[in-house]
Parts: structure tokens; C-alpha cells; sequence
């Protein structure tokens, strides 16, 4: 609150307002007259709002910036990170997601398109349970099925999924692809398996991601459902700005 009062004041200072700083009055006289101010112009409280917002903004891309330099190669290069597309390819996308959120599930087909169109293109998956239990039952029998050599098999059967994820319907899915259901059930407990969750969940908070699906694309961070022409778009300024 200090802090927006703040604001108030100096964005009331920035129209010749007659707000004195607090050096040079009481703070119960400066209040009085940003009071004053705001009355006799209510636009300053949405100034001083966009200012804040802006700043706030500008803060988050540097803080966000910062990660990316310094977790590069967590993000793009991570071995306990499933990968599809092509491995060696000169750009990487890193999407953060949960099989229960309804836009992952659309941003799949997103993924899949770009991936038939650019050969030169690597995807990694940062597995993101923050939807409940069935999230992370799902995430868990997914990066389990890397032992059977099945991930990304898996990974588009659990996105074409009716429904929410849950372990009868993951475990269906388990069934109808052949894969060893006890082998896989075992393998869901792995240290790996907990590494890999608890590092997404760490990037996520420290990029400022708040849900899924959330990709860092080059030196961008696209939160949301990405339509494909933005994507492609993002693709080619990582790839010319390498």
C-alpha cells in the first residue's frame, strides 16, 4: 500500500499536482494533498496503476531473463527431460504442462504440427502436476514409460485422453499400449522420476510461471496456449538470433 501511495504521489507530482515530497511536509499534509489531487483528477489512479503494473512487468522480464541465463542448459539440455523431434536440432522448445489442463491438451496438436514441419526442431517436456492427484499419477506413469522406451507414445495417448487423467484412466491407457503394468508401476516411484517433477517445479516458479501449458522458446517465454503461426513465429527469431 506504502508503495502505491507512492505512485499516487508521484504520478500527481508528474501532472503539476501540488504534492510536496514528505522531506519537505508532514506525511498527513502529503496525503491530504494527493487526496486533493486525486479528486480534482481521478485519472491519476490508473496512471499510477499502469505505472506500478509496468514496473512490476519490467522487473519479472529481467528476474526471468536472468534464468534463462543462468539455467540454460538445465532447460534445453536436462537428461532426465524426455525429448521428441529431432534430438540434435539447431532449436528447442521446453513446454511446461499437466495432462489435465484442457489447453495442454490443445497446444499437443500445436506441438505435433510444428514438429511435421520443422525437422530441425527439438522438443522437450518438462512434466507440471499442479492439477490434483490424477496429474501427478499421470506425469509419474509417463516419465515411468522412458524405461519401456514408450514415452512419447504414451505422452500423445494421454493427451488424446477423454476426460480427466486419473490412475484407472491412465492405467487404461497402460493396457491398450502393451506396456508392462508392473514394471511400469514400479518405475513411477524412481528418484528420477522425482528429480524430474521437482525441477520443473522449481523453473516454473523461478521463470514466473503460474500455469500450463508455459514454453520458453529461445529467449522468449510464450505462457499459455501458443496458436501455431505465433509459434513458428517464435521458432524463427530463436533460430535467427542464434
Amino acid at each position: 500500500m506504502k508503495r502505491f501511495f507512492a505512485y499516487l504521489i508521484a504520478v500527481a507530482m508528474s501532472i503539476g499536482a501540488p504534492v510536496a515530497s514528505a522531506d519537505e511536509r508532514s506525511e498527513a499534509e502529503v496525503k491530504r494533498l494527493a487526496l486533493e489531487a486525486i479528486l480534482e483528477n481521478p485519472e491519476i489512479i490508473m496512471q499510477a496503476v499502469e505505472i506500478l503494473q509496468q514496473r512490476e512487468d519490467q522487473a519479472k522480464a529481467e528476474a526471468a531473463g536472468d534464468v534463462l541465463s543462468n539455467q540454460r542448459e538445465l532447460l534445453e539440455q536436462d537428461p532426465n527431460a524426455p525429448v521428441i523431434g529431432n534430438p540434435d536440432g539447431d532449436v528447442t522448445v521446453v513446454e511446461f504442462f499437466d495432462y489435465n489442463c484442457p489447453y495442454c491438451k490443445r497446444a499437443a496438436s500445436v506441438v505435433k504440427g510444428v514438429i511435421g514441419e520443422d525437422t530441425q526442431l527439438r522438443v522437450v517436456y518438462r512434466e507440471w502436476p499442479i492439477l490434483g492427484e490424477g496429474s501427478v499419477f499421470a506425469a509419474r506413469a509417463a516419465l515411468a514409460a522412458r524405461n519401456q522406451g514408450r514415452y512419447e507414445e504414451f505422452h500423445w495417448a494421454l493427451m488424446d485422453l477423454k476426460g480427466r487423467a486419473g490412475e484407472a484412466s491412465v492405467m487404461k491407457v497402460v493396457l491398450d499400449l502393451g506396456l508392462d503394468e508392473d514394471r511400469l508401476r514400479d518405475d513411477m516411484h524412481a528418484p528420477e522420476v522425482d528429480a524430474h517433477i521437482q525441477v520443473s517445479m522449481d523453473l516454473a516458479n523461478q521463470l514466473g510461471f503460474s500455469g500450463t501449458p508455459s514454453f520458453v522458446i529461445g529467449d522468449a517465454l510464450a505462457p499459455g496456449l501458443v496458436p501455431i503461426d505465433e509459434m513458428k513465429r517464435l521458432i524463427k527469431n530463436a533460430r535467427d538470433t542464434q
